[in-house]
């Protein structure tokens, strides 16, 4: 704490200054040069001292000044308890203001419409009603199918001037709105894996329209903040992953600290992002895949808010005050209700898992057991070649430690025991380094796909348990967005191993070789699949990596255990989360009308 160092100096400064004024020997050592400096620099540290008091209660007045004005039903104080979790008044307002450059929050309302969504079918996607002058995205027009957002009927779209419900307005089953934020793929993912299980109760009639709200695709100045964030933290874990060493391990600490006054600025940046929800009437169900998404809802009065809790390392940062926050295991749950999370405020729900995923779970893991165990043990057939699925996360970190492994694995695929799906995402710079290690490791006849029809259709043909791909490796790359998220989740069903960091995908019903992490906190992810018994401990070097292919390749053993406890956990609701958090949503949905 700089407070205390500069206390400590100055006393002890004043100490020496006022011995040297003692008629002893010791003193008398010291010259007048020497007790001029001593003075001077007494007086310094006293100066900063008070200058630092003034610019701490400066901070308060201001941060106090943010949560008034405006004021807002978000409260993070009380949520954090101040007691054993007080502001760092310096710290938050420097960080709030360095993110938003002193930006007034806007009291209006940012128009919205939705159109259906290219990709998914039954999935309404929201942007700005119109285009914003001189604003770069893509808009859809009117023309093409787009239609003025209307979740509460025409009545309540006449007014902001009291809250507008859904109550008394319409008859029909509730919209479901999964908030979400393109940073990275794992929030994109979490929010497609819950339209997936919104859309089945959109089938079963048990809901109404699913409407995915990206604040990112909201064209405005609020999205505009959050990309400038985005940018930062994508481009430091990039730096930092192929950097290594002591950046690293920088970096991977910094992603331990988010502590109440994390919260505390993600919260007033929250603030910030009112307009982009504001469109909706207060009591529409919310299901959020970011914190600031909830943070954001609960700031603006939402009644009906679920924030779905990533990673498996209990920070306050996470979590979100005044809503029901749901986590993915039990460690989670026990650490939050130890930081004091009140349980009103708190459940255990499950992994946050697309549908298709969970529902053919026997059927897939039947059909690599039997992969695994052809060829060995008198269990009759040819032995089948290990496929081993490859992703790039959304930031494009962790491309010096894949490159590395895909050298590695080389020798293995050139002997037949390994085939390699690589999906560069929407990443050319990966893209160009997985082309140039292929040509390097001499596994140059590949096949390469960049659709997404390209995708499903390689992944129906290898449903087919005795179908191979046509090529050993098969590389993934596309120019859009959404094909780079869905093809890890489309290929899952057909890999007999998901190599990634210990991201969201650490928590997916496929066996996995947990290598590298990109930030600290995501070791604790790795932790919880190695004990569900469905993934590995985290592989940190090319050669422990190697060491667990061996153990899929040489025996069939793990790999059988891994897909019987995948079984085991899905029999056990472990992989439901997704679905219990549209289950609840609409519950408290029912609750209110």
């Amino acid at each position: 704490d700089p407070q205390i160092y500069i206390n400590q100096c100055v006393w002890w400064l004043a100490l020496s200054v006022w011995r040297t004024d003692r008629p002893d020997t010791s003193t008398m050592m010291l010259d007048e040069r020497w007790k001029n400096a001593l003075a001077i620099t007494a007086i310094v540290l006293a100066g900063l001292f008070v200058v630092l008091q003034a610019l701490k209660a400066w901070a308060r007045h201001v941060y106090k000044s943010w949560l008034e004005d405006p004021a807002t039903p978000l409260d993070v104080d009380a949520f954090v308890d101040t007691d054993t979790n007080p502001p760092n008044h310096l710290k938050v307002v420097f960080m709030h203001s360095s993110a938003t450059g002193g930006r007034k929050p806007e009291e209006g309302t940012v128009e919205l419409s939705s159109f259906e969504s290219p990709h998914v079918e039954g999935l309404r996607v929201t942007q700005r009603l119109d285009a914003r002058d001189g604003g770069k995205m893509a808009h859809v027009s009117a023309d093409d199918g787009a239609q003025p957002l209307d979740l509460g009927g025409s009545a309540a779209m006449s007014t902001r001037s009291t809250p507008r419900t859904r109550r008394n307005l319409r008859s029909s089953k509730p919209p479901l709105v999964i908030g979400t934020i393109r940073m990275g793929f794992g929030h994109h993912r979490i929010a497609y894996a819950a339209a997936s299980w919104a859309r089945a109760a959109t089938e079963d009639n048990e809901a109404g329209d699913t409407y995915f709200h990206d604040l990112l695709n909201i064209d405005s100045e609020e999205a505009d903040l959050i990309k400038s964030a985005d940018a930062f933290y994508s481009k430091m874990s990039r730096i930092t992953s192929n950097f290594g060493g002591p950046i690293e391990k920088l970096w991977g600490k910094a992603m331990l600290k988010g502590d109440g006054d994390a919260l505390r600025i993600t919260g007033l940046m929250a603030v910030q992002l009112r307009p982009l929800l504001k469109n909706m009437p207060i009591d529409t169900p919310i299901i959020a895949t970011h914190s600031l998404v909830a943070l954001a809802a609960v700031a603006c009065g939402f009644t009906n808010v679920i924030n779905l809790v990533i990673d498996n390392h209990a920070q306050f940062f996470v979590v979100v005050p005044q809503c029901l926050n749901l986590v993915q295991g039990p460690v989670n749950y026990q650490s939050f209700l130890r930081m004091g999370v009140e349980p009103e405020n708190l459940e255990l729900a499950g992994h946050w898992i697309p549908r298709d995923l969970v529902e053919n779970i026997p059927d897939d893991c039947e059909r690599r057991v039997e992969r695994a165990l052809s060829g060995f043990d008198g269990m009759g057939g040819d032995r089948k070649a290990r496929r081993i699925l490859i992703p790039v996360g959304g930031a494009g970190a962790q491309r010096a430690f894949i490159v590395k492994l895909v050298r590695a694995l080389a020798p293995l695929v050139e002997q037949g025991d390994l085939q390699l799906f690589l999906n560069a995402g929407d990443h050319k710079h990966m893209e160009k380094a997985f082309i140039k290690v292929l040509k390097e490791s001499g596994l140059t006849d590949y096949d390469v796909v960049t659709t997404t029809e390209g995708v499903n259709e390689f992944r129906d043909n290898l449903l087919d348990p005795d179908a191979e791909p046509n090529k050993a490796v098969t590389l993934f790359t596309f120019d859009d967005y959404f094909p780079a998220v869905a093809t890890t989740d489309i290929l899952s069903r057909v890999s007999d191993v998901l190599a990634c960091k210990p991201s969201e995908l650490a928590f997916y019903p496929v066996p996995k070789l947990m290598i590298r992490r990109v930030g600290d906190h995501e070791q604790f992810s790795a932790l919880r699949a190695a004990e569900l018994g469905d993934g590995t401990l985290e592989a940190r070097t090319i050669d422990v990596a190697m060491n667990f292919i061996g153990l899929f390749v040489e025996r069939p053993e793990l790999l059988v255990q891994m897909n019987e406890s995948i079984v085991t956990n899905n029999e056990a609701g472990i992989y439901d989360g997704c679905k219990n958090a549209v289950k609840i949503a609409l519950e408290k949905a029912a609750e209110d009308s």
